[in-house]
């Protein structure tokens, strides 16, 4: 058998497609050529409430589902005609017939409705018919009513007059990609049937996947009416992929014969996950005598079933839908009733609504003929009784207004001419089938039923989207993982790093073998084994083996599809992971700065290096300011900060540094210098315990120095620096930092890094080295005089790389994970990579020096505080001497001035007494004066001293 490829085949039948078209256009106007002439300008009117409405119904008597709608139209006609209020005596005409399917058929008869008087036309069933001849009834301006027709492109403004009275196939398929979305399947497979409805309604799902970052990984079209041969071919095909997650929107018939062709290929066993849209369901409702093979083949199939709430009126429907179909098939098997039933029976009473609503508003049934027919009078045909019908906008506006509630629920349709609310039931084919949920647009996947959930305010959290467990083909409640390799034999390319640096993390084995090893390549290998399945696979070198390749090429080859895969010391950064997906990290990293040290030696004034110039000259200022002003607040009050001057510049002196040994003798008596003094020495503590911490550090560990602090410190100079040629460090110092790009120097070898440092910027070498802390620390290891210096200033991890939404990304993730969990992934780390022979508890680089804004916060509050100290002292000083002095008055102003500031520096430095000693002393008074006159009592003047 000859198997075209895929876009051939597309193109073969798009273009059978558009030649049928052509064809049906042409045969129209053959039959309309042959129709007789008519008269220009005349018109069929009819009476505002004609008796008899005509009303034409386009089946496919063949099919099962038409088998169901006929019956059911039937009673929803007789519920019509016998109902006195709905058309107030009007009667409905339904005439039917069967277009078997045939898009041809189905313009002759549409043509035959026009030569009636239609008003409206039920039906067609099929997507396909209802393409063919929706282009007759925009023309002749009649409505038609479809609850079959579920291609989502019959919902655009191209066909006005097409209105569907059930839910399509875009709804359809959004609840089909929220079911792949919740189990956490990334691609589906999709079978489908290559014609308008199939076409349209995968382009649908398509869309909705897309939405949810999934996708169609193939496509697999059927030709209608396909044979068991071309079947077995396509699904032939669909074995070899890679996704297990099947979906198949076909006609019934096709399906069944699908899924029997599946169960021979072995399709129907565990790990396979096999979705379809409704038309299983339909098959499931309406034939009762299925036989039990076919029932077998279907065994754990998820599909779909229109929901339609519970009701009242839907119960009495069913009973008496029961009771008919068993009085028409006699012995026989009768037919189920199907959604589609319900909505056949909803659909007569719409139109009987709107037709009502249509004469009520004034409408009458009357037609114009055609004008562009003009043209083509003569013929056999009596074509003068095809015309407009006058009344079809009005009548499709009616339509669209109708609200109301049928055996289906409510009827009401939006913007868009879709019903609201629309809902499905998820069905897990068990024996006759199952429910496990619901969906609705509104509240998506749910165990609730929907309608119960209108009330509430949506809510799309993924915790409230649940579904019942579900039985999978091959007797399986473990849901299946949705895709497995490949059956082509083809083994995955997967490119690794030719490293000629730091071989412990990945690089091909000595003697040109050909095979790989490394720290990645254990980790990468004890991953795969904990796979549940076997992983093909082939190791492909990238790199010329001179020099480091580029990390960030490999993974674009990756997207470009020369790889598969990608495994080695991948570093995962940003733009990176828009390209691929990593997986969890399995050794973390970061870049660091490395530099040259040396050892500092003890010297004599070491006790001065803990605190910086600038730290030690502020604490000493400060040291004086405090005493200054304890002696400004003390000086009135106290007499041990009183005397001559050299005597008080001495106090001063004394008792501001005794103060760092809390050896202070002089007492303080004034508030306000009891304050400062307070607070002062609480920074004297702070500054002690600091300064004896960082010098016992400095005497006892042996410390290693660098003029290079940092990345801060690359930053501020133009020193070069080195970078490991094939790494990422050299785009993020010049794009992220803002390094020039002339300052970077390549580096290959470990032996290069030393070299260059060692040279330093001044003799051809580098001042630093920016590389990842994985390498840094394997190259540290047993050169010892260098160092990290710094932070580390970025932060990410190493991973393989597999292709965006790659599941074996997920799966490979999860097992790395269980090598860090039962300790293997450490036990790789030590075999591979060794302990720092240069490490020593007793060594460290140096400490940074303690440094003025380390402590800029304690002098702020002290220096504050005796600001505000001494902003009182004076206040009060000022306030006692106005008070004082006000009625003394100079005449003469200069003398008076001069007289007045002698005066005010006496006051000031006049002694007084504390306020405790005053209230003492007056209390001594006091008793004195109570005492007898002969008593004599010696109270001493405090102003003789």
């Amino acid at each position: 058998m000859l198997l075209l490829p895929n876009s051939l085949l597309k193109e073969t039948l798009g273009t059978m497609n558009r030649q049928f078209m052509t064809i049906s256009r042409w045969m129209l106007i053959v039959l309309i050529l042959q129709h007789g002439s008519f008269s220009k300008g005349v018109d069929t009117n009819q009476s505002a409430r004609p008796e008899t409405v005509n009303i034409g119904c386009i089946l496919s008597l063949s099919s099962i589902v038409s088998k169901v709608t006929k019956v059911a139209i039937d009673i929803s006609l007789a519920d019509v005609n016998s109902s006195p209020d709905t058309l107030a005596g009007t009667k409905m005409n339904i005439i039917m017939l069967d277009s078997n399917y045939s898009g041809f058929l189905s313009i002759v008869e549409a043509l035959h409705f026009m030569e009636t008087k239609t008003i409206a036309i039920i039906g067609p069933q099929s997507s396909v018919t209802a393409h063919a001849i929706s282009h007759i009834a925009n023309e002749l301006q009649v409505p038609m009513l479809s609850y079959a027709a579920t291609d989502p492109s019959l919902s655009s403004l191209q066909f006005p007059f097409l209105i569907r009275t059930s839910p399509n196939d875009f709804f359809q398929m959004a609840a089909i990609a929220d079911m792949v979305d919740h189990y956490g399947w990334r691609e589906v497979v999709a079978i489908y049937v290559d014609d308008e409805h199939g076409r349209n309604g995968i382009s649908a799902l398509g869309d909705q996947l897309a939405e949810r970052r999934c996708q169609i990984s193939y496509k697999a079209p059927l030709k209608p009416g396909s044979t068991v041969d071309d079947i077995r071919d396509a699904l032939v095909q669909v074995n070899l992929v890679e996704s297990r997650i099947l979906v198949v929107h076909v006609y019934a018939d096709t399906g069944l014969t699908i899924f029997s062709v599946a169960k021979y290929l072995g399709m129907m066993n565990s790990g396979y996950v096999w979705i379809t849209t409704n038309w299983l369901s339909t098959i499931l409702d309406s034939n009762t005598s299925l036989s039990p093979d076919l029932l077998e083949n279907v065994q754990g199939v998820l599909t779909l079933r229109i929901h339609t709430p519970d009701s009242q009126l839907k119960r009495n429907f069913v009973s008496r839908w029961r009771k008919l179909v068993r009085e028409e098939a006699g012995g026989n098997d009768p037919v189920g009733l199907s959604t589609f039933g319900l909505y056949a029976y909803d659909t007569v009473w719409l139109l009987a609504r709107a037709i009502d609503a249509f004469f009520r508003e004034g409408g009458n049934i009357s037609f114009t003929k055609d004008p562009n027919l003009n043209q083509l009078q003569g013929g056999k045909l009596r074509f003068n009784d095809m015309s407009i019908f006058n009344g079809g906008k009005m009548l499709v506006q009616k339509l669209l207004q109708v609200n109301m509630s049928g055996v289906t629920g409510q009827l009401q349709f939006n913007s868009d001419k879709n019903l609201v609310h629309p809902a499905f039931e998820v069905i897990n084919v068990i024996g006759t089938g199952r429910r496990i949920g619901y969906w609705s647009n509104y509240s998506g996947l749910s165990i609730e039923p929907p309608e119960t959930l209108y009330d509430n305010p949506p809510n799309n959290s993924t915790v409230n989207k649940k579904l019942y467990d579900v039985i999978w083909p091959g007797e399986t409640t473990q849901k299946p993982r949705g895709w497995v390799f490949p059956h082509n034999g083809r083994e995955l390319k997967i490119g690794v790093p030719n490293r000629v640096s730091f071989r412990e993390f990945v690089g091909l084995e000595p003697g040109g073998a050909g095979q790989f090893q490394g720290y990645c390549m254990d980790v990468f290998t004890a991953a795969q084994d904990l796979l549940s399945y076997a992983l093909p696979y082939k190791l492909i070198p990238f790199g010329d083996g001179r020099t480091n390749p580029s990390d960030t090429e490999l993974v674009r080859l990756i997207t470009a599809g020369v790889y598969d895969a990608a495994i080695g010391d991948l570093a995962i950064i940003t733009n990176r992971t828009r390209m691929v997906d990593f997986t969890q990290p399995y050794i973390e990293s970061g870049l660091v700065v490395v530099a040259p040290v040396e050892k500092l030696h003890s010297h004599p004034f070491a006790f001065l290096r803990p605190f910086t110039p600038k730290m030690w000259g502020v604490t000493a200022l400060s040291f004086l300011i405090v005493g200054a002003v304890v002696w400004i607040l003390e000086h009135r009050l106290n007499d041990e900060f009183r005397g001559p001057p050299r005597k008080q510049v001495i106090t001063i002196l004394w008792f501001s540094f005794s103060t760092l040994f809390f050896a202070h003798r002089e007492n303080t008596v004034s508030t306000l210098g009891r304050i400062v003094l307070i607070i002062w020495l609480f920074v004297v503590l702070i500054l002690n315990s600091s300064y004896t911490a960082s010098l016992t550090s400095i005497l006892t560990v042996q410390q290693l120095s660098s003029p290079i602090k940092g990345i801060e410190s690359l930053l501020n100079n133009n020193n070069p620096i080195g970078y490991q040629e094939g790494s990422f460090a050299k785009n993020y110092l010049v794009e992220e930092l803002g390094i020039k790009e002339s300052r970077l120097v390549p580096l290959n070898l470990p032996e290069d890094y030393a070299r260059a440092l060692k040279a330093g910027p001044h003799n051809g070498g580098v001042a630093a080295v920016v590389d990842e802390r994985a390498y840094i620390e394997l190259f540290l290891s047993t050169r010892c005089e260098f160092s990290i210096v710094g932070q580390e200033f970025t932060r990410n991890g190493w991973g393989f790389a597999f292709p965006q939404d790659s599941p074996l990304a997920v799966d490979m993730s999860t097992a790395i994970l269980k090598l860090s969990e039962n300790g293997d992934l450490q036990r790789i780390h030590d075999k591979w990579l060794l302990s720092s022979a240069c490490s020593s508890q007793g060594t460290k680089l140096e400490v940074d020096r303690l440094e003025l804004k380390s402590f800029s916060g304690l002098f702020f509050i002290s220096g504050l505080a005796c600001l505000i100290a001494l902003l009182i002292y004076f206040i009060r000083i000022v306030h006692g001497f106005t008070r004082r002095y006000a009625e003394s008055q100079v005449p003469n102003c200069s003398s008076s001035r001069s007289g007045r500031i002698q005066t005010f520096l006496s006051f000031v430095d006049k002694k007084v007494e504390p306020e405790r000693s005053r209230s003492k002393r007056k209390k001594l008074e006091g008793s004195l004066n109570e005492s007898s006159p002969d008593e004599q009592v010696y109270v001493p003047n405090p102003n003789l001293h």
